[in-house]
């Protein structure tokens, strides 16, 4: 026999005013003095010095006293220059939200404002998710805004995500979706590509200039791009045509590679959280182990061009780092730290990249081609700057801010 709750009224206060020291602990210690009410949820928000407090008061039994307490918390509220409101909550929905499937939107892009926020609330409530709360991770704008939303029913956050793509590209917003659960703040893991993705330049193209190759190479990387030959193949065909660049003009190209935006800070705040991090690339080695020294990554993956007597043989040595051995790199990784995929982060622009962005808890196409964009569960395009992952992490503008105080 199902054993019946005993009975209850439940009244919902709701304050709002501005912010001042001491209104929470002057309201909860009126509730204290009151043996039979008893807070069953609280919840408090500041906005820009405009306090919302909202409380849950339980009364035993249906016909309690509950006047003497409620004239004193309009009579302190009154004397702290805020507003009290209260009404009947029906105890049913009690717990309500324990059946709820919840997730959190971060939408970025120059500017998140009342259009695009229309236009991705239409959606999500035409797939009956609905919103919660929303709050703005960028401090000096509104770029990047946080949506924590429920749904009845069970959704498919990178399907989803995929499925508003068109909106996406529409109203100039980049949209994420993801479970609201302790994963996704429990990530450990970040394996990034190298070229297009931490630096803004293309090594090889740059080695074929400085080779005077520039145009043959194009024609072979043209090739790759539409099909006619795989990866390897072109790297190879690619890498003889470098034959004879002496270690001098290896060096002359790393001193000039230009990061992308941002990566300084994304690295450093992923260190002090205590992240792993790879750097996994179709590149070369004699980039990625130098970024590896002077950025501190803990992992480097690349291919190896071999160097006689301070010259580029035009071969390749060792196991060619293509798509699919750069979904491997990941897998390995992870293994090794004894972390779970879903505790992974890749990042990438091409379609090099695919295969170790599907396979990562969290695969972000970064300033990619549209084909790469469609096939990856996330892609940040509105956004220029790398640092701006963080804000997938739930991390805002202000705890970054915060970590370098």
């Amino acid at each position: 026999m199902k054993k019946s709750l005993p009975s209850q009224e439940i009244l919902l206060l709701s304050v709002r005013g501005r912010d001042v020291p001491g209104i929470t602990s002057k309201l909860t210690s009126l509730i204290a003095q009151d043996k039979k009410a008893k807070i069953l949820d609280i919840e408090q928000t500041v906005v820009h010095k405009k306090l919302l407090l909202s409380i849950l008061l339980g009364f035993p039994g249906t016909n309690s006293d509950k006047s003497p307490l409620l004239k004193d918390l309009l009579f302190a509220a009154n004397e702290l220059g805020v507003d009290l409101n209260f009404e009947v909550f029906d105890p049913s929905l009690m717990g309500e939200e324990n059946r709820h499937h919840q997730y959190v939107i971060t939408c970025l892009g120059e500017d998140v404002g009342a259009y695009p926020l229309s236009q991705i609330a239409k959606a999500l409530a035409h797939r009956g998710v609905n919103i919660d709360k929303i709050t703005k991770l960028a401090l000096r704008s509104i770029s990047a805004v946080e949506l924590i939303a429920h749904t009845r029913k069970v959704l498919e956050p990178k399907i989803l995500t995929r499925e508003l793509l068109a909106l996406s590209n529409q109203i100039g917003v980049d949209i994420a979706i993801q479970k609201h659960d302790l994963l996704r703040r429990a990530k450990r893991l970040v394996v990034m590509d190298m070229d297009s993705t931490l630096i803004q330049n293309e090594v090889i193209d740059a080695l074929a200039e400085q080779a005077k190759v520039f145009k043959k190479v194009s024609e072979i990387t043209h090739q790759a791009m539409n099909g006619k030959l795989a990866f390897s193949q072109s790297l190879k065909k690619r890498v003889r045509l470098l034959k004879g660049l002496q270690l001098k003009d290896l060096d002359y190209i790393y001193r000039h590679l230009k990061l992308t935006s941002g990566a300084p800070k994304l690295l450093k705040v992923l260190k002090q959280l205590g992240y792993k991090i790879a750097l996994v690339s179709g590149g070369f080695t004699y980039f990625t182990e130098k970024l590896k020294k002077d950025l501190g990554f803990d992992y480097a993956f690349a291919n190896q061009l071999e160097i006689k007597n301070g010259e580029v043989t035009g071969n390749v040595l060792g196991p060619i780092v293509d798509a699919k051995r750069k979904a491997l790199i990941l897998e390995t990784i992870a293994q090794g730290e004894k972390i779970s995929l879903d505790q992974t982060i890749a990042i990438g622009d091409g379609a090099n990249d695919i295969l170790m962005l599907t396979k990562a808890g969290l695969g972000i196409a970064f300033q990619a081609k549209p084909y790469v964009r469609e096939r990856a569960n996330y892609s940040i395009s509105k956004h220029t700057t790398l640092d701006s992952i963080l804000y997938l992490l739930g991390i805002s503008e202000r705890e970054v801010e915060s970590l370098s105080r």
